[in-house]
């Protein structure tokens, strides 16, 4: 083969992996059931359900912070998130989570929280697992 078609196949292949990567990357919103359903890694939104108590005990476990959430089908749900406790969770406005359901429980991944802010008014915290802990303000 010639040089010239090897690096064309190349080119080819490298931009076929781009596509492939950007709509895996690119998926939009689920709700509890069709996580249900599709056992693999999606994006829920929805609200925090203030009424039932927050699980958290660092002293026995740090890396282990459970509540109950409602989707934008007003369907609730436990989840399960292995990290801390994300800071004033309780005031948040809106919860976006990554992850995937094991059973009828939802564990996250990543928790993106809209949170009111007194000087900020669209800053969103982004807040992920013990196995990658990192947390971010977006503004």
């Amino acid at each position: 083969m010639k040089k010239s078609s090897i690096i064309l196949i190349i080119i080819i292949a490298i931009a076929i992996a781009m596509i492939l990567v950007i709509y895996t990357d690119s998926s939009t919103y689920s709700t509890f059931t069709q996580a249900k359903e599709k056992k693999t890694e999606l994006y829920v939104v929805g609200v925090l359900n203030k009424e039932k108590q927050l699980h958290y005990e660092p002293t026995k476990d740090a890396n282990h912070f459970s509540f109950y959430m409602y989707d934008n089908d007003s369907t609730e749900c436990q989840v399960v998130f292995n990290g801390a406790k994300p800071q004033d969770i309780e005031r948040s406005e809106q919860i976006v989570l990554t992850g995937k359901m094991e059973g009828n429980v939802f564990h996250a991944s990543k928790i993106l929280m809209k949170c009111p802010s007194k000087y900020n008014q669209d800053q969103i915290e982004v807040t992920e697992s013990a196995a990658t802990p990192k947390t971010a303000y977006i503004q």
